[in-house]
């Protein structure tokens, strides 16, 4: 059977032109597909955009609804040499006396001198053991560390203390080559921590390193004595086992540095530039978003009768997830709820722009409100925290938007994902049947070639016999 090694060369008919134009004309059917995927490719992108800055508006609307924000106080202390302070909520604005008297400090004990920090100073036991106990006052569980016969030195027993990881760390003091002493400091400071140190089960090792703190008897030395702070805050004495009192004023931490020889005085006031900035993030990530709504859904007409949309509009125009975020946003920054004079955004100086829809911050009208009427503003924004609450219901209203599982914007993603999983699979079958229209196609014009090439073969057989036949009678 004849072969054709390339199409058209047995029909002299230009076959591969054609071939390739069909090919070229079934493959358009591929077209639609190709930008519909496109298309959804691109909304994907799109609710990503949309997602990264609804999200910084999320977290600028969850700062302005915690009363942390709004209740904020700096503290300033005009002696701090003797002592700083922090605020945090609750503090209460004003002036405050503060005198120091003793600041508190942690226990140390000193052992005698021993002439190696390495030899064992207890006895040879039977079990091989024995018990060390630290115990102290401040209600902690006692310090219980079992003690080989090879552990009773200076070196042993500091590294089994500090192994077992308690509220006393020891330590070695080479006095000089040849004799040593080990120390117990107590963590924390404070009469609490004081130590008491017993040995069971090893007399001899007992005799060099127990103590009582209650008798301050026992064969260790105390070098540096347990004590607490004491002060007077507002003229109220006081008494605490730490130099940071957390307890002393609500909302007040005091970190006590020094004594003072004259009362000093701790200024607490109120800070608004917390709640102003935190406001100031919350407009501009909120018109950030606006800017972003209107890149996503721009529009830009075309001619008349044109059947194609123009190629710069947005992704997500006219898309329902993106008009319901923008829509509810909208009508929560315009709610009310509080009482009294404050009960709204604009009550404080935030109004929107009619023309672009963007939020706009009166300073001096917020400042007034800030200074003058915490209070109202944070029961305005932030409610009872859980269903009131400009702020609060702006951040509930957030969260349903960016739900991973089942917020507006993954419930967009999965239905998008859906639709691009199908046109994938309509793109596949309809190239799988223009591939086997091709081949078939490929398949005719081959047969056509051979065909064509056979008749003209037989012609070209029949034209020379017929020239014979005539070249014959011609000679006869």
């Amino acid at each position: 059977m004849a072969t054709i090694s390339s199409l058209g060369i047995g029909s002299g008919l230009d076959l591969n032109t054609l071939l390739a134009n069909l090919t070229t004309a079934e493959k358009a059917r591929l077209t639609p597909i190709s930008a519909a995927q496109s298309s959804y490719s691109a909304k994907l992108t799109a609710y990503g955009t949309m997602q990264s800055a609804l999200q910084t508006f999320a977290d600028a609307a969850t700062a302005l609804s915690s009363t942390n924000t709004y209740g904020a106080t700096t503290a300033t202390s005009n002696n701090t040499a003797a002592f700083n302070a922090t605020t945090s909520a609750g503090a209460a604005p004003g002036k405050y006396s503060l005198s120091v008297t003793s600041l508190a400090s942690s226990q140390s004990l000193v052992s005698a001198t021993q002439a190696s920090n390495t030899t064992a100073l207890g006895a040879t036991t039977t079990g091989n053991s024995r018990t060390l106990t630290i115990s102290q006052g401040d209600g902690s569980k006692p310090l219980s560390i079992n003690l080989t016969d090879s552990q009773t030195s200076l070196t042993g027993v500091r590294d089994a203390i500090n192994k077992a990881g308690g509220g006393v760390t020891a330590s070695i003091v080479k006095v000089t080559d040849s004799s040593y002493k080990l120390v117990l400091s107590a963590n924390n400071t404070g009469t609490n921590s004081e130590m008491t140190v017993s040995v069971t089960g090893d007399d001899q090792l007992n005799n060099i390193i127990g103590y009582d703190s209650s008798t301050g008897t026992g064969a260790m030395t105390e070098n540096a004595a347990a004590a607490n702070a004491k002060l007077t805050f507002n003229g109220i004495d006081l008494e605490r086992q730490s130099n940071t009192i957390s307890d002393a004023q609500d909302g007040i931490t005091l970190s006590l540095t020094g004594t003072t020889t004259t009362p000093a005085t701790l200024t607490v006031t109120k800070d608004t530039g917390t709640a102003t900035t935190a406001i100031q993030t919350f407009v501009d990530s909120y018109n950030a978003l606006q800017d972003t709504f209107t890149s996503l859904t721009k529009f830009t007409a075309t001619a008349t009768n044109s059947d194609t949309a123009d190629t710069t509009n947005g992704a997500l125009l006219g898309d329902s997830a993106l008009r319901t975020i923008q829509t509810r946003l909208k009508s929560a920054l315009g709610a009310a709820s509080g009482s009294g004079t404050i009960t709204s955004l604009s009550n404080i100086g935030i109004t929107t722009d009619p023309d672009t829809g963007k939020l706009e911050i009166d300073s001096a009208k917020l400042k007034t409100a800030l200074t003058d009427n915490t209070s109202a503003v944070q029961t305005m924004m932030v409610g009872d925290g859980k269903t009131t609450g400009v702020m609060t219901n702006i951040t509930n209203l957030n969260s349903g938007f960016l739900n991973a599982s089942t917020g507006t914007i993954a419930n967009a993603e999965t239905a998008v994902n859906a639709t691009l999983k199908t046109l994938t699979t309509q793109y596949n079958k309809v190239n799988d049947s223009i591939n086997t229209t091709i081949a078939r196609y490929k398949t005719q014009f081959t047969a056509l070639d051979v065909a064509i090439q056979k008749l003209n073969s037989t012609a070209d057989y029949l034209t020379k016999q017929f020239d014979a036949m005539s070249t014959s009678s011609s000679s006869s």
